[in-house]
């Protein structure tokens, strides 16, 4: 079979098991009483990532090849997740904040350092097929955005987004790919006979980037927007389900599908993605990156600013300017660091990064969010909390606006523009 329809089923699964839940476990936990905790939940995700990652990006570049150790690490993120779901089922509406968030919390541990892997997988092996990672990825990638809309619309209509059958498509989603990822063509790991010092023989060769200055600020700004990665993915939809304490927007559209709503931001990111390899090219990493930070800004002041009835057309206008504050960071980032770097480090690099986005900055960020959240809005109200919720909007907003022009002015990066 072609190397990129393989490749193309590979990420359409990988992000099939973050869509079935990512979007709506917000409101699942608000639903049984734990919408002040929602930020550790997705915390979690970020805090596992500081050293997951690198542990098996490591691991991967030394001794156990990519996509094997992708295998392994779905099976375990599924039957952890799979044990999420049994323990919600079981518990119905007593739902305790401890074993549920064990189990949950077992399950990221093992999925977030897919993301690198699946990133060192797919450019390993379109290396070997002779193909340019800059114009084959982004397509290819563009697949796993789909996957990650499929589950999200599996899942609100089927009517799971409000309760705990989230989970169990994850895990069975999950199973899929741990299977599937054994079919995958073999990465090469680093066994040179020379001898090699500490660092070397651990993988820590990537933490050694921050000796160049230019992969030093790079790192740091992609923690600082990292920030703002997970905030929409646990509040947005419990955002806007709340307008439903209000009478004149409680059965329209948005309140009653807000995870369909919302998905408007993965069918943006879909086409977004088709775009990077001409920004990249034309405009360099500098300004894709700030087009980004201007996007984040846009996101979270239109939610601020929007309602489900006639401000509607605000709520669609953030889910599309998602797609470009998504991509022109994330896949662009992860493209430029493997540009970066040597090869022999490829899979711990691309876990550094993970580290820096999904890990520091997306813990500090949900985090940050929750605090922000409970400062203005009560879970537990029944009046409408909607002046709180765009208070706490305008507040991120503002953040991304800081971290924009901060970076505009620090990070220093001559771009030369490909030619023909």
């Amino acid at each position: 079979m072609n190397i990129k329809i393989r490749l193309t089923v590979m990420n359409f699964l990988q992000f099939a098991v973050w869509g079935a839940y990512l979007t709506s476990m917000g409101t699942y936990l608000a639903g049984v009483g734990l919408g002040s905790h929602i930020g550790i939940f997705y915390a979690m995700q970020g805090i596992v990532s500081l050293f997951m990652p690198a542990i098996l990006g490591i691991i991967a570049d030394r001794w156990v090849p990519a996509q094997r150790l992708l295998g392994m690490s779905h099976l375990l993120a599924a039957l952890f997740m799979g044990g999420a779901g049994y323990y919600a089922m079981e518990a119905g509406s007593e739902v305790a904040f401890g074993p549920l968030f064990l189990l949950y919390s077992l399950s990221v541990a093992f999925y977030m350092p897919t993301l690198g892997l699946s990133n060192s997988v797919a450019f390993t092996a379109l290396e070997q097929a002779g193909l340019d990672t800059i114009k084959a990825f982004p397509p290819i990638r563009t697949f796993g955005t789909i996957g990650f809309i499929c589950s999200m619309w599996l899942v609100d209509l089927l009517g799971f987004q409000a309760n705990y059958m989230q989970f169990f498509t994850c895990a069975v989603w999950g199973l899929l790919l741990a299977l599937y990822a054994n079919t995958l063509p073999g990465c090469p790991v680093s066994k040179g006979g020379a001898r090699k010092s500490l660092v070397e023989a651990l993988g820590l060769n990537a933490f050694l980037l921050f000796k160049q200055r230019k992969m030093a600020i790079f790192f740091i700004f992609s923690m600082l927007l990292g920030v703002s990665l997970q905030i929409t993915n646990g509040f947005a939809n419990p955002f806007i389900t709340s307008f439903q304490a209000i009478p004149e927007y409680a059965d329209t559209f948005g309140v009653q599908h807000a995870n369909l709503l919302i998905s408007l931001s993965q069918v943006s990111e879909t086409c977004c993605i088709l775009l990077i390899p001409f920004f990249l090219s034309r405009f360099g990493i500098k300004r894709v990156m700030l087009i980004a930070m201007v996007a984040w800004v846009l996101r979270f002041g239109l939610f601020g600013l929007g309602n489900p009835g006639s401000g509607v057309w605000m709520f669609i206008l953030s889910m599309l300017v998602y797609g470009v504050a998504f991509d022109f960071f994330n896949v662009s980032g992860s493209l430029f660091v493997d540009r970066e770097t040597d090869i022999s480090i490829r899979s711990s690099a691309q876990g550094l990064f993970i580290i820096m986005t999904n890990g520091i900055g997306a813990t500090v960020g949900t985090l940050s969010a929750q605090a922000v959240v409970n400062r203005f809005v009560d879970f537990n109200s029944t009046e409408p909390q909607v002046a709180g919720w765009s208070q706490a909007w305008f507040i991120f907003a503002a953040y991304a606006l800081v971290v924009a022009v901060v970076f505009a002015i620090v990070f220093r990066y001559k771009h030369v523009p490909e030619t023909k």
